[in-house]
This record gives C-alpha cells, sequence and structure tokens, in this order.
C-alpha cells in the first residue's frame, strides 16, 4: 500500500519527501523533513494513527490524511484521530490494493491536495476555541461586512427562549467537517425543536458510525438516514455515504426523506445541493440552510435555493474553516445571511428561529 500510494502521488507531480513503516517512524519523519501533508494509516504496528497523529500535532502540526479501511473498528479509530486534529480521511479500498487504489488515483490526489493546503496552526486554535466556550463575542459578520447574526452570550439557546414553530435546518459540510458539525450539533438545544439533516461528505461504512458519534454528543436524536424515513422535532438524519438524501415529504411538522443513487451532483454523492434544493421546494416551515468548512462548491446553489424560498443561510467564516472552498462559494452567490466564526455557527441558526 504504501509503494502504491508513493507512485500514485509522485506520478501526480507530488513530491514524497518520506515513508514509515509505523506510527513511531511517522512522527519521526515528520520532525526530519517538515511535510507539507502526511497520508497516515489508521492501524500500524508500534504506534497507531491516533497516538502517532496526537503526537505530530502537538509536536509539529502537519495536516494529517487519514487511510481508513472499511471496517467498524476503523471507523471509530478515524474519528478518534480526527478529534486529535487530522484534517480528513480516505476510504482505502477492499479487493487486490494496486488495482482498486489505481482506480482511485484522481480521488486521492484531490484529497491530498486539499489537506495540505490548510493551515494547521489556525487548526489547533479553532480546536481550542472549541472548549474555550462562547463567552466572548466572536464577531460574526455578513457578506457585506456588515455585522452578522451570530450572538453569544448566557442566554442563548436557553428553554426561556421562545421558537417559532416546526423549524428546520440543512447542514452541509466536506473536508475538516466531522469535528465542526459536532460542534455546532452540539451547541442546538433540544428546546429549539429542530428538524435537522446534515450532509457531510463521507463514504458508506463511515456516516452510520458518524451519527451514532453525535447522537451521544447532542441532545437530539440522531440516526444515519434511511429511505422513506420520517422525522419531528428533536430529531436528527445524516445522509448515508453513496446516497443522495431528498426531501419527498412534508407535512404537519413530520419530513420525509428518500435515497438515491442518481449520479453525483458537484463530483459528490451525497451531495448538499440535492437536500437543500429539495427542502426548499417541499417545506413549509420555517427553514435554515448552513454551509461549513470544505472544499468545492457544494452547497452554493442549495443555499440560493433555500433563500429564494424565504429561509435563512448561514455560512462559516474563514478562519475557522479548514477548508474555504464551500462557505467562499455560498457567500458569492450573495444570498448567504450570515457568516459566522464555528462557536457562532449554532447562535445564528437559533437567531433565525427565535419568535420577536
Amino acid at each position: 500500500m504504501r509503494s502504491v500510494i508513493s507512485d500514485i502521488l509522485e506520478e501526480s507531480g507530488i513530491d514524497v519527501v518520506a515513508v514509515a513503516k509505523n506510527g513511531r517512524e511517522a512522527v519521526e519523519a515528520v520532525a526530519e523533513t517538515d511535510p507539507d501533508v502526511v497520508t497516515m494509516d489508521v492501524e500500524m504496528p508500534e504506534m497507531n494513527g491516533i497516538e502517532a497523529t496526537d503526537r505530530i500535532m502537538s509536536t509539529r502540526p502537519t495536516p494529517i490524511l487519514m487511510l481508513s479501511a472499511h471496517t467498524d473498528e476503523n471507523a471509530d479509530v478515524t474519528f478518534q484521530a480526527l478529534e486529535k486534529g487530522a484534517v480528513d480521511f480516505f476510504r482505502k479500498p477492499g479487493g487486490e490494493v494496486s488495482m482498486e487504489m489505481s482506480r482511485m488515483q484522481d480521488q486521492l490526489v484531490d484529497v491530498v491536495e486539499s489537506v495540505a493546503a490548510v493551515d494547521p496552526t489556525d487548526s489547533s486554535d479553532v480546536a481550542s476555541a472549541r472548549t474555550a466556550g462562547s463567552g466572548v463575542d466572536a464577531g460574526g459578520v455578513g457578506p457585506d461586512g456588515a455585522a452578522g447574526a451570530a450572538t453569544t452570550g448566557p442566554d442563548a439557546g436557553t428553554a426561556a427562549t421562545e421558537y417559532v414553530d416546526d423549524p428546520t435546518v440543512v447542514i452541509g459540510s466536506s473536508t475538516g467537517g466531522p469535528t465542526v458539525v459536532e460542534q455546532v450539533l452540539s451547541d442546538l438545544p433540544l428546546a429549539a425543536d429542530l428538524r435537522v439533516l446534515v450532509v457531510q461528505h463521507m463514504p458508506s461504512g463511515f456516516t452510520g458510525r458518524f451519527a451514532e458519534r453525535l447522537d451521544a454528543r447532542s441532545e437530539y436524536s440522531v440516526r444515519e438516514a434511511t429511505d422513506g424515513d420520517r422525522i419531528g422535532g428533536g430529531e436528527a438524519l445524516i445522509a448515508a455515504g453513496d446516497y443522495h438524501m431528498e426531501v419527498t415529504g412534508y407535512r404537519r411538522g413530520r419530513l420525509r426523506v428518500g435515497l438515491t443513487q442518481d449520479p453525483q451532483v458537484n463530483n459528490v454523492r451525497p451531495a448538499v445541493d440535492v437536500t437543500m434544493e429539495t427542502a426548499a421546494e417541499r417545506v413549509t416551515d420555517p427553514l435554515a440552510g448552513v454551509i461549513l468548512t470544505g472544499m468545492g462548491e457544494d452547497g452554493a446553489a442549495g443555499v440560493r435555493a433555500i433563500h429564494e424560498a424565504g429561509g435563512y443561510t448561514v455560512a462559516q467564516d474563514e478562519a475557522t474553516s479548514a477548508v474555504f472552498g464551500m462557505p467562499k462559494r455560498a457567500i458569492e452567490t450573495g444570498c448567504v445571511d450570515g457568516v459566522a466564526p464555528v462557536n457562532d455557527v449554532a447562535a445564528a441558526i437559533l437567531d433565525a428561529f427565535e419568535v420577536t
């Protein structure tokens, strides 16, 4: 696998400066070569990917892309590595390694290049900010430079706040998104009675575990979406890997989704645009759309659709985005109502649904 990945990267013009056969060697190689990006296996002898990531991020912060096999155990370890500071992960193929990996060459190169563009120092600052709380105004601003809707303070999101009936929020993210989605969802109080749809660019085999983690870390009941699923207030669905999640029906505060394997949209499946556009078409009660960190332009058309349907839209700011591609494209549509740092995204969502 090391040889195949090295060949793929070298053939694409990416200089491989070191190869390590275990986590301990990886930590030493990073210290010696100061690379732009590290591809890190999850399971390795002597030191696994979690510990190696933790040591690298504490001694020589470097963008790390985890390579993970499609197993439940590796999915859990991968999410732990993301918590330690890894930027994203890439699912290793099953079957014949060289043949299957070669088929994924373009995708691997794209992900490596996007992860290499991340500033790990800023990522560390964001992680610190997540644990510091939101008692200080972080200054969310709108796309025109005016003050945005994000607010902070001891009364934000308390049970005393009155919210509109039957609100729905659609959240989209990609590179760097899992920990950010977890932060936002954990900041949303059950008192808001939201219906939450999350589209995270993530392969099959990982979205189920992702949903379980979110369920354990938020007040909402979170599960991986299945075809025909229905949710009401206080529930959230995570788009299943390799399936578009469409809003197929909405009635009396109950939302229904359908899963399809229609062609990729914006070169991805699930696509944020698919969920947002169908939500804008069918949800008749208050609706908000949120675009978080990620590369590419997925979500821009969806934000426009929600805006044109009278909904509220929010984008994560550049300073706290691992990759500012998706939020930037959304903002450029002119249809984003507020731009907020990660700690204030949930407050911005709640502001949209508060009764004034």
